[in-house]
């Protein structure tokens, strides 16, 4: 999946690109945790844990 679009106010578009996730990133997702809990993804050969909340502002193009 490709990231199309990094929704939010401007302090979690800065915390995504300080854990280097950028718009146009080839992103997997290597976990779910169960219950609504955290998401594992892999992107840019980095590992990131990212709460459910904070994932559902990134928007993605399925695909790749």
């Amino acid at each position: 999946m490709r990231v199309a679009t990094l929704e939010g106010g401007a302090a979690l578009r800065v915390r995504l690109t300080q854990y280097g996730l950028f718009e146009g990133d080839l992103v997997r997702v290597l976990r779910a945790a169960p219950m609504r809990g955290p998401l594992l993804v892999e992107v840019n050969g980095r590992e990131i844990a990212l709460g459910l909340h904070v994932a559902e502002k990134i928007l993605v193009e399925a695909g790749e």
